[in-house]
């Protein structure tokens, strides 16, 4: 016997469907930015195109958390991370 399902229900689903979709995209956005700054740091980029890598993923990060793809604590310490990864790692470079 099949059971009968909500209209809301359907709903629901349909919506939380495209909210996964849209976060789906911000998070990617987000992480990739991420990744292109470590990279840059890993091969001894310039300083100055690190810190406009840096400047594009703090951007995504907020960007992610304003529109509630992630938490705004969450936002504050991938941010605080990529910092102290991005400043101990040009410190290593002038030493």
């Amino acid at each position: 016997m099949a059971k009968k399902v909500n209209k809301s229900a359907l709903k629901r689903v349909r919506q939380s469907n495209e909210r996964r979709e849209r976060n789906r995209s911000y998070n990617t956005r987000m992480k990739n930015a991420i990744k292109r700054v470590v990279e840059a740091v890993k091969a001894n980029e310039e300083r100055d195109k690190v810190m406009q890598l840096v400047k594009e993923a703090i951007s995504a990060i907020d960007k992610a958390a304003s529109k509630g793809a992630i938490h705004k604590n969450q936002a504050a310490r991938r941010k605080s991370r990529l910092m102290n990864f991005v400043n101990k790692s040009l410190q290593a470079v002038q030493n």
